[in-house]
């Protein structure tokens, strides 16, 4: 199939460099993806898909568009160009639309970052179905069991191929796997709420899951704790944000961090290049060469060449994240469209040591709900979690809201923990802010 899918990329920018277009760039791509899910004892649901196709941006006289077909066919392939190139001389000039530099495909690391794990084909039906009933029987299992209502689990694998292809020089062929499994559970508070909660990972390789008990155990003890859960006090609190939390709070960030955000003055970091916008502690980078990294790859969307960069250093912005379009209306050099895998320099303890350094404040476990407005770093989510006193963690809290700015936020960073979360390209630790605003009671 690889070789199937770079010989139809090869042959959409030939037919569109003779049907007119100056330049273009072709992407084939296939995947499949099986999912099971399972609810209380039984099969749910359970699907199979496979997909094909091709995209091909068109760059003909000054203008551009992009056009994609699933049917892989040499004849719907040459269709789809000529009409495609048609299409494009009827539009509005872009002089900002271009192929990248050829200059940026070169450099390619020659790295096996190990995304393609050879063994999902092994996976089968039997497998997928014992691994369900491994995670509800799990969670099933623990203490104060009796209290749950409803056990929801699944699994899921997917495999992927891309070839692309470009008129002035790159060709490029990548696969890769991810492996996931999830759990939710459900429970009966006596007040009569019915509190819930999940666990989940991905990985690229099967083998680097956890085992499914610990899925299943881990959604269990977590929606339990929720019993009880009450208003906490509205206050200006230290609070320590739990590894898996701690994305939601930094996806708004790197949001603003977008070459559309800053282009179209939808961004509050617009202008910020080389100050400051957090505390010392806000030190991250963008990795793409992470051996298994769920972000990893070689090469970025338009063939750029990867390269590690720093995005933030101790608190002073370095870079954002800029394509060939939005870098050359920028007047920017592009660095990549998108986020890879991000690399934090980690602090000397986990969660509980950041909870004795804060001694008493909030737990945020999750947040539930909420909006983020990248133009102004206004944020206000809904949190759930756990009191803290003398750096030890006592009865939940929800119903709550913590609201604030983006830029007021990340200035109160106080400590990033050791433990980044594995199952997230983001590998974002727990993270302890001198003070947030909570509403409350």
């Amino acid at each position: 199939m690889s070789a199937e899918l770079l010989e139809a990329a090869r042959a959409a920018v030939r037919l569109a460099l003779r049907s007119g277009a100056q330049e273009a760039a072709a992407a084939a791509s296939r995947s499949r993806h099986v999912e099971l899910t399972w609810r209380d004892g039984k099969v749910e649901t359970a699907s199979e898909a496979t997909t094909r196709g091709l995209g091909i941006d068109l760059y003909v006289d000054g203008r551009y568009a992009s056009v994609s077909t699933s049917d892989l066919r040499p004849e719907a392939i040459e269709r789809l160009v000529r009409d495609g190139v048609a299409l494009t001389r009827t539009l509005a000039p872009d002089p900002f639309r271009v192929l990248p530099d050829p200059a940026l495909y070169e450099g390619r690391a020659q790295l096996d970052l190990e995304l393609a794990d050879p063994s999902q084909d092994r996976l089968d039906a039997v497998a997928r179905r014992r691994t369900v009933a491994a995670i509800e029987e799990a969670a099933r299992s623990v203490p104060g069991a009796d209290r749950i209502l409803s056990v929801s689990a699944s699994v899921g694998d997917s495999s992927g191929e891309r070839a692309l292809v470009t008129s002035n020089g790159f060709e490029g062929l990548r696969g890769g796997t991810d492996f996931g499994m999830a759990a939710e559970v459900s429970v009966t508070d006596p007040d009569g709420r019915r509190p819930e909660d999940w666990d989940a990972a991905t990985a690229r390789f099967h083998l680097d899951l956890p085992p499914a008990a610990e899925i299943g155990r881990g959604a269990a003890t977590r929606a339990l704790s929720r019993i009880g859960s009450e208003k906490g006090d509205s206050a200006v609190t230290p609070v320590v944000v739990d590894a898996r939390a701690a994305g939601r709070l930094l996806g708004p960030l790197l949001g603003a961090l977008s070459g559309s955000a800053l282009q179209q003055k939808r961004s509050f970091l617009e202008g910020m290049i080389g100050k400051s916008i957090g505390s010392e502690r806000l030190d991250v980078a963008d990795d793409p060469f992470v051996v298994r990294g769920l972000g990893s790859r070689l090469w970025d969307g338009e063939g750029m060449a990867s390269r590690p960069f720093p995005v933030i250093e101790q608190g002073v912005l370095r870079n954002c994240y800029v394509d060939t379009y939005y870098g050359r209306k920028l007047g920017m050099a592009p660095t990549t469209a998108r986020v890879s895998n991000l690399s934090w320099p980690l602090g000397a303890v986990g969660r509980d040591g950041l909870l004795a350094e804060m001694g008493d404040g909030l737990l945020v476990t999750g947040f539930l709900g909420g909006n983020s407005n990248s133009t102004t770093g206004d944020f206000s989510l809904g949190v759930q979690g756990f009191r803290v006193r003398a750096g030890r963690i006592e009865g939940p809290v929800g119903e709550m809201n913590a609201s604030g700015n983006h830029r007021e936020l990340w200035q109160q960073l106080a400590a990033v923990g050791n433990d980044p979360y594995r199952f997230s390209a983001m590998r974002t630790p727990s993270l302890l802010f001198s003070g947030i605003q909570i509403a409350g009671k």
